[in-house]
């Protein structure tokens, strides 16, 4: 059995951890930090206080007294030293977004590992999508492939059936990555634009906080009807600008992720956004929620992206006043309204504002 490495024991890096191992796949799971370590060697068997502690919300999702058990399985070995992957393993990779550069950095490269990418955004600084940024560090021959897709971390805890994409352009791996992870509850497509997979997964986050912005103002679901599709064609307008194929936005890591992130009180994103809604100033809510609301960053690296592939994203951009313009959300609620009037799509079946 090839050996798997867990890099990130957060929400989705544990789930995904425990997945594995329900799988019976023996796993090692890492996180740099080692308080969250110590947390994760007590995570075995214990009950709602101690579940609390990492998983946060997660444990309250399962059971609404918080009395269920969220353990790491005997096969889940949490492990202190910074470890390279197995060569002929898996690596899966799960740690926030803005340290992943600093992690690939220390590993090999060349080593003959599958390298899962589940960390979701884009590089502030560069603008890269993840897999690109593990390309730059692993070397061009690497075999990365992406795990996204609507996938809750609660959910996946509770095997409520979920559907993902395993995408990369090397076909064997992402292979590899769908049988390593799929179950009957887990089912696993792969598709071989990770691009596109990857802006729609990151962009989705961007939309989420605008739609919980939207709920926490109390506009209605014709707003958030109207917010979703919109969200939808900026995210395609982005990703088709820098390569990636439309009908993957159509798919899972599109219509999919949106729609499932942009509707639950689970997503981080979505419950940054209904907090900052109803008032919450930014640094009060992303302290309260506890976690890594990976739209923040991702949103400022959107709008970047947006201006250097020249394509217009008012939602992107007024959720970017919001955060760091200190823009009130009503006031940029009534910008976008105030936007001029045109077509949904161009005459020759473009979306509008895509440049074409």
């Amino acid at each position: 059995m090839s050996q798997i490495m867990v890099f990130g024991g957060g929400s989705w890096g544990s789930t995904l951890a425990v997945h594995l191992a329900r799988r019976g796949c023996p796993v090692r799971l890492w996180d740099r930090d080692p308080v969250q370590r110590e947390r994760l060697l007590r995570r075995r068997g214990t009950r709602s206080q101690e579940s609390q502690d990492r998983f946060g919300s997660l444990s309250s999702s399962i059971d609404a007294t918080g009395k269920v058990v969220v353990e790491l399985p005997d096969l889940v070995e949490v492990i202190c030293e910074d470890d390279a992957p197995a060569a002929g393993g898996f690596a899966v990779v799960a740690v926030p977004s803005h340290g992943l550069r600093s992690l690939l950095a220390r590993q090999p490269r060349g080593l003959a590992a599958t390298w899962v990418i589940a960390t979701k955004g884009l590089e502030e600084e560069t603008c890269l999508t993840m897999s690109q940024v593990a390309r730059e560090c692993l070397g061009p021959d690497a075999a990365v492939v992406v795990l996204a897709g609507p996938s809750l971390a609660p959910e996946v805890l509770e095997q409520k059936p979920t559907a993902i994409l395993a995408a990369s352009a090397d076909r064997a791996a992402a292979g590899r990555v769908q049988a390593l992870f799929a179950t009957e509850r887990f089912r696993v497509y792969t598709s071989g634009d990770p691009l596109g997979v990857e802006i729609g997964t990151a962009l989705k986050n961007v939309v989420a906080i605008a739609s919980g912005i939207a709920d926490g103002l109390g506009l209605g679901q014709n707003a958030r009807g109207a917010l979703l599709t919109r969200g939808l064609v900026e995210i395609m307008r982005l990703g088709v600008a820098c390569g990636a194929r439309a009908e993957t936005f159509l798919g899972l890591a599109g219509v999919g992720d949106l729609v499932t992130t942009c509707t639950s009180p689970l997503s981080r994103n979505y419950t940054l956004g209904r907090a900052l809604g109803e008032g919450e100033r930014l640094e009060a809510a992303l302290a309260r929620i506890g976690m890594v609301v990976e739209g923040v960053r991702t949103t400022r690296a959107a709008v970047d992206l947006a201006k250097r592939v020249q394509v217009e994203m008012p939602i992107a951009a007024q959720v970017a006043r919001i955060l760091f313009g200190g823009v009130a959300p009503i006031d940029a609620l009534e910008e976008l309204m105030a936007r001029p009037l045109r077509a949904e799509v161009d005459r020759d079946g473009a979306p509008e504002g895509s440049g074409r």
